[in-house]
């Protein structure tokens, strides 16, 4: 073969690897626009990317009957009462529909899979549940509060020693219980119910004097539930008490939901809905 020959041979491979080079070299960056900039990842807290009970909508519990100021109407699906607002609005910023189903309180941070894909209920966030269950971040803050009926000798107290002989009812499971045992000390050990019907139901027959239960609750319990009872005073939990929503362990939502919640916040959507339904704060005096 003549020299001039196989030097055009040997040149046009040569461009046919270079352009085969090219065509590896485009497959590989896909992940670029026509103008060279890079393509973003899926976001994945989009509704289509998250992970649900039921796709496109945030499955929600919370206990039965649902109180006010949390519920209104005991109807959590309205959007009215302070937890009802908060899950609307992280459920907008997530840009799904909601869905609610009934939740007992205790259920909620026990161990196990869940019917829901967050809870909101007054739940307290402290590290013997945070084993079981994922907290979001706090979106209430909330004191404890002493109620007694208005002719009982634990009415008059002025301060947290003067219901160390008092006999105290209060909810199992909650951080009203751990704030008696810790904080009040009673002499005699607190009467502990199931749920919040039947501690209001002791205050009311006379087995206690007086019940335990977070402030915002003791506002709605002396104004509607027992009207002939009274707020003796508020105190703080022991370490605070701090509600976040619960999900289940590890689970893939909670990031993008304390995402949608730090938007709330920011957006001062969150001071908002908190001044409208949990403003009653400062009618009660403070227990020392």
């Amino acid at each position: 073969m003549p020299r001039s020959l196989l030097a055009i041979l040997l040149a046009v491979l040569a461009i046919g690897v270079a352009a085969c080079g090219d065509d590896d070299s485009s497959t590989v960056s896909g992940s670029s626009n026509a103008d060279g900039t890079a393509t973003p990842a899926a976001d994945a807290c989009a509704p289509d990317q998250l992970e649900l009970k039921t796709p496109g909508t945030l499955t929600i519990g919370t206990d039965k009957p649902a109180y006010p100021p949390y519920y209104q109407d005991d109807d959590p699906s309205n959007g009215k009462g302070f937890e009802s607002a908060v899950a609307y609005a992280v459920a907008k910023q997530l840009g799904l529909d909601v869905k609610w189903t009934v939740v007992p309180f205790n259920k909620s941070f026990a161990p196990g899979s869940k019917d829901f894909d967050l809870d909101i209920n007054q739940i307290s966030i402290n590290d013997k549940r945070a084993e079981h269950v994922d907290f979001t971040d706090p979106y209430y803050t909330a004191p404890q509060a002493v109620i007694a009926l208005k002719d009982s000798s634990a009415a008059g107290a002025s301060s947290l020693a003067d219901l160390k002989d008092a006999k105290i009812g209060v909810q199992i499971g909650t951080t009203s219980l751990d704030a008696v045992t810790e904080t009040i000390q009673p002499n005699n050990q607190p009467q502990v119910f199931n749920d919040s019907n039947d501690t209001v139901r002791a205050l009311k027959t006379n087995r206690v004097e007086a019940i335990v239960t977070d402030l915002p609750t003791a506002f709605y319990l002396t104004a509607a539930e027992v009207p002939e009872a009274k707020i003796v005073g508020q105190f703080d939990a022991p370490g605070g008490d701090d509600w976040g929503m619960v999900l289940e362990k590890d689970s893939p939502l909670t990031d993008c939901v304390n995402q949608a919640l730090a938007k709330v916040k920011d957006s001062g959507e969150l001071q908002t809905i908190t001044d409208k339904w949990m403003s009653a704060k400062s009618g009660a005096p403070e227990l020392q």
